[in-house]
């Protein structure tokens, strides 16, 4: 009996999320759309994720707006995106009201599938989103964030799916996104839910441990439906199978999917040549790594770590963190390393090894964590750790968004005239720093993408740049042109100073010897280096997102003075003694470099 299988392309998503920071814009997705929209796709999977947040911190583009144009350059195919469940787009839980609002949005907007996850797998979080999808008459994909441990086991896992049947959903996906997934485990999980659950399964897996193909392979022969693939020139790695790979084996069998090999490959070479363009994102963490299976990281997130461990000077470091990784994830009780608990677990583990001591400093978002701020953690957690991070505060044992007030009208007066319509305030919503900065450059017609480094072969053309920081230089090197933001200078020490810069968008460090008194155009530090048992300092580059305190304060030791935030998490710096604030350097908004001292606690 045939049983065709349905085919789902992440090229226009997950695909460049996994290989390319999320860094592929509009205008090189619209001219391939008309091919696109002629392979009988089941789904294009267009928006989500990440690439939200990429629209507007680095490309400047409005996320709407493109998903506006693909709807419109893509009439005859569903498109999906990737919902985080009460999280949305974002990394915090969101009230009622905005996830309602949101949701309708996007399914205005053209979105007509929704893959909604939480990252804990905790159901409670999933209803509200369920239910707006349903309300807007589209498709609602309930998530398993597949993972493995102790406590992840295929009767969880069933019983999770038959949770989110009751729930109302559509379909269910196996959402493997660290590439954990074995050939018979795959089958075995399929099996189960295929018995128990009369819906249709989707298999989305990355190929970061290179079992991908076959994980899907032995998903189709025990009944899944579905497959979700990457164009060649984006798949494998930390990517996916590739189309035509799966395309081609599948074909003149039971289970062939119908689609049009040789068009599918006329858009591979298209990409091909596209992703040359982005060739300065390219991560040399994002091919197969069978070590996926011990430390569950999946490859965004390896990037993001990789970047951070640099701008530190402490790339040489990546195998510590990575050895970290499941010792803080089993002390928060197993968590799926997705979004947002794989950058919560990552950033701890960065800090743990940076730090040379676990747990010395702990991110606001453990904190949280801990305290049930994102609802039930999968498995037992480290009471000790717990009571470190939450002292004699409650323990949340509600679904979250239950102590969440309505913030629809409250965000509406917050942004004011900036917003021009409902999306512009569900932006702000998402990220109210970076989307505020947005639309205060669209009003301003400042709005300029990062820079495109030249295509090595010298086929390219270098984009216009300007990250938006005060202290920016175009340098021309032999016709082309270079954008280089300093982004922060470190206390001299030894004769040197550590000045942190951005070129064309990517984080580098540079020392200079002997430049005693430099300033660069106001941001440059004139801070000194911490030495004082009262000098308040931070141990990474980051940003003040609030200070506490200020001059005339008195100070407990250990009390938070300042809130610093790096890798898109939160961490409280704490008074290192008891007395007086003395001295306060920085205000919200300050870029902070390590060593330099930010506020002065006299005993």
């Amino acid at each position: 009996m045939t049983r065709k299988i349905t085919v789902t392309d992440t090229i226009l998503r997950d695909a460049h999320q996994s290989l390319l920071a999320t860094r592929m814009r509009t205008e090189d997705m619209l001219p391939i759309c008309d091919k696109l929209d002629k392979v009988g796709y089941w789904s294009l999977e267009v928006w989500g994720g990440a690439t939200f947040d990429a629209c507007v911190r680095f490309l400047k583009e409005d996320p709407w707006e493109r998903l506006r144009q693909l709807r419109a350059a893509l009439p005859n195919t569903r498109l999906q995106m990737l919902l985080r469940g009460q999280n949305l787009l974002g990394y915090r839980h969101y009230s009622d009201d905005v996830v309602r609002a949101f949701v309708a949005k996007a399914a205005e907007s053209g979105i007509d599938v929704f893959r909604i996850f939480d990252a804990m797998n905790d159901v409670r979080n999933l209803q509200v989103a369920i239910e707006a999808v349903k309300a807007s008459g589209k498709h609602a994909q309930g998530t398993i964030a597949y993972t493995t441990s102790p406590v992840h086991t295929v009767a969880a896992f069933v019983a999770q799916g038959k949770a989110m049947q009751a729930m109302g959903i559509d379909s269910i996906a196996i959402k493997d996104m660290a590439g954990l997934l074995t050939p018979y485990a795959t089958a075995d999980l399929v099996k189960a839910l295929k018995a128990e659950i009369d819906l249709p399964v989707f298999i989305h897996s990355h190929d970061t441990a290179g079992l991908g193909s076959m994980c899907q392979l032995k998903a189709i022969e025990a009944g899944a439906d579905h497959i979700d693939t990457a164009i060649s020139s984006f798949a494998w790695g930390t990517s996916h199978p590739g189309t035509e790979s799966m395309v081609a084996a599948l074909k003149g069998s039971e289970y062939d999917t119908g689609l049009d090999l040789s068009l599918i490959q006329e858009i591979g070479m298209y990409f091909h040549a596209v992703r040359k363009k982005y060739h300065q994102f390219e991560s040399e963490f994002t091919a197969v790594d069978t070590r996926v299976q011990v430390n569950q990281v999946p490859g965004g997130m390896i990037s993001n770590l990789a970047n951070q461990l640099k701008e530190q000077g402490a790339l040489n470091r990546m195998n510590e963190v990575l050895a970290e990784i499941p010792r803080v994830r089993e002390d928060l009780g197993f968590p799926p390393l997705v979004t947002p608990t794989s950058q919560i677990v990552g950033t701890q583990a960065f800090f743990n090894v940076l730090a040379g001591e676990r747990y010395k400093t702990i991110t606001n978002e453990v904190k949280l964590y801990l305290q049930g701020g994102y609802g039930q953690a999968p498995g037992k957690v480290n009471e000790q750790l717990r009571k470190q991070a939450i002292g004699s505060e409650e323990v949340i044992d509600v679904r979250p968004a239950d102590l969440l007030k309505p913030e629809m009208d409250n965000l509406r007066g917050q942004i004011g005239d900036l917003a021009k319509s409902e999306e512009d305030v569900l932006t702000f919503a998402m990220f109210p720093d970076i989307g505020r900065k947005f639309l205060e450059e669209r009003e301003a017609g400042t709005l300029q993408p990062e820079a495109l480094l030249p295509i090595p072969d010298g086929t390219g053309v270098a984009a216009a740049g300007g990250a938006g920081v005060p202290t920016e230089f175009i340098i021309d090197v032999h016709g082309e042109s270079y954008r280089v933001d300093i982004t922060g200078v470190g206390v001299k020490g030894e004769g040197k100073r550590h000045f942190y810069l951005s070129i064309d968008g990517m984080p580098e460090e540079v020392v200079f010897e002997a430049l005693n008194d430099y300033v660069a155009g106001g941001t440059g530090s004139k801070r000194r280096s911490a030495s004082a048992p009262g000098d308040v300092s931070t141990s990474m580059p980051g940003n003040i997102v609030d200070v506490l305190v200020k001059e005339g304060d008195t100070v407990k030791a250990g009390q938070a003075v300042l809130i610093t935030e790096a890798m898109k998490m939160e961490t409280e710096v704490q008074a290192p003694i008891a007395g007086t604030v003395k001295a306060v350097h920085v205000a919200k908004g300050d870029r902070v470099n390590p060593g330099e001292v930010l506020i002065e606690v006299e005993a």
